[in-house]
């Protein structure tokens, strides 16, 4: 009992005038808890407890106040918060379905599982037909990767409540992580009929017909996309990304999702140091410290850091894993936690308590990403780096790294944050990768052994119809030749395979990858003669492991960061001949080296001279170049001045 009797006694009443029966109960439990005589604290009690009875003989609901309230407290990210001052409420009314759910949504968000469902089940034995419950444990499971449990709570939520178009949007959400991406788009569809005004479940739907290939589905929608996510409601901007190259809308929608999705206070920030930290602290926070594409990218930086300038910590909230890539990281690192099953909030005490200097979020928006975490403010100063091709639109979010390519001066004001300007290209790329030795003939891994293969695997959901049909008229004039391309899915082999078919060109000259291992996977680039690239969302690391094969990429520069990717890797590596500015450049210069074997010839001489000479190989300098941002960030934060945009020279 913090406060003395009489105080307490005193704050119960003021409860009770209030209407606050359940604070007041909690404060007369307190007192009698210690002092079971005190007459006072008994009357009042008894009283109450009166009071309490009569109300419910009309009632077995709280007043609409208190839900209001803890409803903002969760909002606010206050869970914790919200857990103390449900549990008085439920005391006092037992039946109030409403609090045991939210109780379990914070549970949720504290990763508490089985708790959280504990009180949805509660709420269940009063009201077996409560949808919402159900809805709720669904989203529950979806956070445990329980999918299937996940999908048939939804579905049971929705044969209770057929309009339930939150659950058919979650069941959509749900299918898709199980890689059912015609029944995901159904349910995108069924949300969209009962609320045709539903953004988010649009985007989402459209997001998977991407994926699929789907054009003439997108094109029912192509008026609306401009608008999808830009005025109030809040979708996840990276599901429009390859539908538009509009780097303006694309800020605005980062920004009213972090505005929506984001609204907690961060902890307060710890006094700035008297002197600067001989070692920076930096932490990497992820889900990808495992065989990943992010992975294959970063792992030799962690190695090539300077001990004696940085300490490197690194949170990993993905998967468990025990394979080369997380091995690889946990021996470069100073310290390597699993934070997975941590709250964001407690994340980022962590990440206080372990006293980060700089905190880099490798995940931006993409999926299994915990912005909250930095919403909290894990540390001074927070940085967008690598997974997330685009501005998050958060004021939370200090810095973003890129290059001029990326990110030319003028193009400033379409990002948020202030611009860690790199020398050469923003993308590290581990110089030591292995490609396998394993022999193959293009007869067994692609094609006829004499045909031209115009080769892309980027994913599926990045071709669009203006690039796919530059590639058939290609096809129509190369004789023999094929186009080979990533399998993501059985959808998208066949829709791509149909629009082959509509423009002339037969669907047996696609022929579709599948997955090797990263070894086998750069090997087999060889065996193609030419990478196309795709426009909104260009080759990222695809584009650098055809580079670090020997393979030319051509591309078109486009508006937005997803859109000048490859072009910023070629300018990296010298190869500014491949870089086009125009879809009529784009097509005339893949022609004229599919048909001038002597100019393609030459092409992949330089590549494979500037391959291990120029900057785009060279872990080492882009890490002492990266090393030099961080630090130059740091200085800001200390001379107390505010992020603004730092341009790294370039090191010998």
């Amino acid at each position: 009992m913090s406060l003395p009797v009489e105080k307490a006694l005193r704050k119960a009443q003021s409860h009770i005038k209030a209407g606050e029966l359940a604070e007041a109960e909690e404060l007369y439990k307190q007192v009698l808890s210690k002092f079971p005589k005190n007459k006072k604290a008994i009357q009042g009690h008894e009283k109450l407890k009166a009071e309490i009875t009569s109300k419910s003989v009309s009632t077995t609901e709280p007043p609409q106040e208190q839900f209001d309230e803890l409803v903002s407290l969760y909002r606010q990210g206050r869970f914790e918060e919200v857990l103390v001052k449900v549990k008085p409420v439920i005391s006092l009314f037992p039946k109030a379905i409403d609090f045991y759910n939210l109780q379990g949504v914070a549970n949720t968000a504290l990763k508490r599982y089985d708790i959280a469902v504990a009180s949805f089940t509660q709420a269940l034995k009063i009201k077996p037909d409560c949808a919402l419950a159900h809805y709720n444990i669904g989203l529950t499971m979806m956070r445990k990767g329980d999918i299937d449990a996940a999908i048939n709570s939804y579905e049971y939520a929705i044969k209770l409540n057929p309009s339930y178009a939150d659950a058919c949007l979650n069941l959509g959400n749900a299918l898709h992580l199980k890689g059912e991406l015609d029944a995901a788009i159904h349910g995108y569809k069924q949300a969209l009929k009962i609320k045709p005004d539903f953004e988010i479940a649009r985007a989402n739907k459209l997001h998977e017909q991407t994926h699929i290939c789907d054009w003439t589905g997108i094109q029912q929608d192509s008026e609306i996309i401009p608008i999808i996510g830009t005025l109030k409601q809040e979708i996840r901007p990276f599901a429009v990304l390859a539908l538009e190259d509009a780097p303006a809308r694309h800020r605005l929608r980062s920004e009213i999702f972090a505005k929506n999705e984001f609204p907690q206070k961060p902890l307060p920030l710890t006094p700035k140091p008297s002197h600067k930290p001989k070692r920076l602290r930096i932490g990497y926070f992820s889900a990808d410290f495992h065989n990943h594409a992010t992975m294959y990218l970063m792992a030799k930086i962690f190695e090539a850091h300077d001990p004696e300038k940085l300490e490197l910590y690194a949170y990993s909230f993905g998967d468990e894993a025990n394979d080369e890539m997380r091995q690889r990281l946990i021996n470069s690192v100073d310290v390597f936690d699993d934070v997975k099953m941590m709250s964001d909030k407690d994340i980022a005490l962590l990440a206080r308590q372990d006293e980060i200097d700089i905190a880099i979020d490798l995940k931006g928006f993409t999926i299994n990403s915990r912005t909250g975490i930095f919403a909290y403010r894990a540390a001074p100063i927070q940085i967008s780096y690598l997974g997330y091709p685009g501005t998050m639109g958060a004021e939370f979010i200090d810095y973003i790294i890129a290059d001029k390519v990326v990110i030319p001066e003028k193009d400033k004001p379409y990002y948020s944050e202030s611009i860690i300007y790199l020398p050469h290209s923003y993308q590290v790329n581990d110089d030591t990768r292995v490609i396998s030795d394993r022999t193959a003939t293009k007869f067994a891994m692609c094609s006829p052994e004499h045909g031209f293969v115009f080769c892309c695997f980027n994913q599926n959901y990045k071709i669009s119809p203006a690039e796919f049909n530059i590639w058939m008229r290609l096809l129509g004039k190369v004789d023999g030749s094929v186009l080979w391309l990533l399998k993501s899915n059985k959808w998208a082999e066949s829709n791509l395979r149909v629009e082959a078919e509509k423009r002339g060109v037969s669907g047996d000259r696609l022929i579709f990858a599948e997955k090797l291992p990263q070894a086998e996977h750069l090997a087999r680039q060889k065996l193609a003669d030419l990478f196309l690239d795709t426009f909104n969302v260009n080759a990222h690391t695809t584009a650098s492991d055809a580079l670090w094969a020997g393979l030319p990429v051509v591309t078109k520069l486009g508006q937005g960061f997803a859109a000048r990717v490859a072009g910023s890797l070629l300018s990296a590596i010298d190869m500014p001949e491949l870089i086009t500015e125009t879809e009529q450049e784009y097509e005339s210069l893949i022609l004229d080296l599919a048909t001038n074997p002597e100019r393609l010839g030459a092409i992949k001489l330089k590549l494979a001279a500037n391959r291990l000479s120029k900057p785009l190989f060279n872990t080492e300098l882009f890490t002492k170049h990266l090393e030099d941002g961080y630090q130059r960030a740091y200085q800001q934060y200390f001379d107390g001045k505010k992020p603004e945009a730092i341009y790294v020279p370039e090191q010998v």
